[in-house]
């Protein structure tokens, strides 16, 4: 069993990361299955799409220093050794021996991996037995109306359009069978912009039409982005949004969380639980939203591997108005088991860090940080998901 004792990271020894149970990654992604050239490792560093402009690295940056910091020691190496030296003591180990030994020392228990990114890439549960945990399927909207319409492509007719539509429907209520939640990417595909209401049967039908016929293999029409939202929501699966910054396919300024407070309005009452993912640099923003709205929660995924060691004043940012049960723990780790190892040491680092300095100071309790500590770590995720306490869920993927 994966515990936190043998997790990375100076929060680790903090009083009020005793008896910390083991981490529920509630959103991650899958790990290369080969060995990356030096190219291809840096890239993964950055959410840039281009390489690093003449004369600089990726590897000077926030989150290639951390790798250099927490993962070394993994490896049988210094901390902070040299890029070149660690790429190669990765190459002496191979992909699978690298990728056992990183992500058994994260200390998560638990990963809940996106599945709809392309690649050579493990899946749920290749990912979680490297680790020694349990791993359990997100399933991504947008990347299974793709698949679904891959057999009515370039027929642009009422009929197809029809046919699509009742399979698109088939085919989310299926998903729902097995995975623990939905995913949307919307923020990249249109922006969170969206109408709140769920688009008429017309409405969608011609939206369907109009996409097939064209021949797109992409979806990014709103109505159609829309139309997902809501038949995710009526599964009563948790459906988790990208919000925030990431790669250059979106507008920043339009994946701020607030553009969807009126679809969080009319899904109030629905018994769906939102996930707002990554968040920053809105992450007071979406703060407010779990601290207004019940079915609203957060995480600050992949912020703290790209802040380094801001990492705690970016949790303490959140944790100001967001209510201590909606904060989840994540390390949207993609590509490199690397990031699985960086992202859990630097939540153990500003956790302990930020409840540390509370209890301290005299305004919080120690027993309360240690319960709010665990809450964020495993609790939350487990009761938002409907994961058991212990051991995998019935069906476990």
């Amino acid at each position: 069993m994966v515990t936190a004792a043998n997790a990375p990271g100076p929060g680790a020894g903090s009083a009020v990361l005793d008896g910390l149970p083991p981490l529920v990654d509630h959103h991650c992604h899958g790990v290369i299955r080969y060995e990356p050239d030096p190219g291809t490792f840096a890239a993964f560093l950055t959410e840039a799409d281009r390489p690093p402009a003449a004369g600089t690295t990726f590897f000077d940056t926030q989150t290639g220093f951390a790798v250099r910091r927490w993962c070394p020691p993994l490896l049988d190496l210094p901390e902070h050794c040299p890029p070149e030296h660690y790429l190669a003591r990765r190459r002496e180990l191979g992909p699978d021996e690298t990728r056992r030994r990183l992500l058994t020392a994260t200390g998560i228990g638990a990963y809940l991996l996106d599945t709809g990114l392309s690649g050579d890439l493990t899946g749920p549960a290749e990912t979680a037995g490297a680790g020694g945990g349990t791993g359990h399927e997100v399933v991504r909207l947008e990347a299974l109306a793709e698949r679904t319409a891959a057999g009515h492509r370039g027929a642009g007719t009422a009929d197809a359009a029809e046919e699509f539509a009742g399979d698109l429907a088939r085919a989310v209520r299926a998903a729902a069978d097995t995975a623990v939640a939905f995913k949307s990417v919307a923020a990249y595909r249109h922006g969170l912009a969206l109408a709140p209401a769920p688009p008429g049967p017309d409405a969608v039908r011609t939206a369907a039409r109009d996409w097939l016929g064209a021949g797109a293999p992409r979806l990014t029409d709103p109505v159609l982005l829309r139309h997902l939202v809501w038949l995710a929501v009526a599964t009563g699966r948790p459906l988790q949004l990208h919000t925030g910054f990431g790669d250059p396919d979106l507008r920043l300024d339009h994946a701020d969380p607030t553009l969807l407070t009126d679809l969080v309005r009319a899904t109030a009452d629905t018994g769906t639980d939102l996930v707002l993912l990554h968040c920053y640099p809105y992450h007071r923003q979406a703060a407010y939203l779990a601290g207004v709205f019940p079915h609203v929660y957060a995480d600050v995924g992949l912020t703290l591997t790209h802040v380094g060691p801001r990492a705690a004043a970016v949790l303490a940012e959140f944790l100001e108005l967001a209510p201590f049960g909606k904060l989840l723990f994540s390390t949207d780790a993609y590509g490199l088991p690397e990031l699985y190892a960086v992202g859990s040491a630097l939540f153990r680092s500003a956790l302990g860090e930020v409840l540390g300095g509370w209890t301290a100071s005299g305004a919080w309790s120690a027993a309360d940080a240690r319960r709010v500590a665990a809450m964020i770590a495993a609790g939350t995720a487990r009761r938002v998901y409907g994961l058991p306490d212990d051991g995998p869920p019935d069906a476990e993927r």
